[in-house]
């Protein structure tokens, strides 16, 4: 096979692969959608983990974070469990259920089964944090940046 065939072969195998990434959600950028009124516009990596793990249960004295998480099998939640709370999802699941019993948190966080659930929950729960889609973010609401970038920018530490 001649350079050139070569060259075109591995040409039309990369468009390949980027237009099958592209439809089917590959690399795709989990956006941190909070409550309009929640005072932080944005949060480093290290902040995000914090509040989902439970840590900071507070975004001020009078308004109480609302976790709300994908179910089981979702590529959201697989984000959250690998990428920010560094576990497999029996370990994220024992993790909770101890906080949980040994009062460190009244709750664990609240099960969500789209993104348009998501969004709408963040919209009406003071205090509500979600991670969804970043491509399903409907206009209007409030998506933070992690570590001083927006989803879709390069480095950004959510992806899929």
């Amino acid at each position: 096979m001649t350079f050139f065939k070569r060259l075109l072969l591995v040409s039309g195998l990369c468009s390949a692969l980027f237009c099958l990434s592209w439809a089917t959600g590959w690399a795709a950028d989990v956006a941190v959608v909070v409550h309009p009124e929640v005072p932080a516009d944005d949060l480093s990596f290290e902040q995000v983990r914090k509040i989902l793990l439970g840590e900071q249960q507070f975004w001020s004295p009078d308004t109480r974070v609302t976790i709300l998480l994908h179910a089981p099998k979702a590529r959201e939640r697989d984000v959250v469990v690998q990428t920010v709370y560094r576990m497999n999802e029996s370990q994220f699941r024992r993790y909770w259920i101890a906080k949980v019993f040994r009062a460190e948190a009244t709750a664990g966080p609240k099960i969500v089964y789209s993104n348009e659930m998501a969004t709408e929950l963040v919209r009406v729960i003071p205090g509500a944090i979600a991670l969804v889609d970043a491509a399903a973010v409907p206009k209007g609401i409030k998506v933070l940046k992690v570590n001083s970038l927006l989803p879709g920018e390069k480095g950004y530490p959510l992806r899929y």
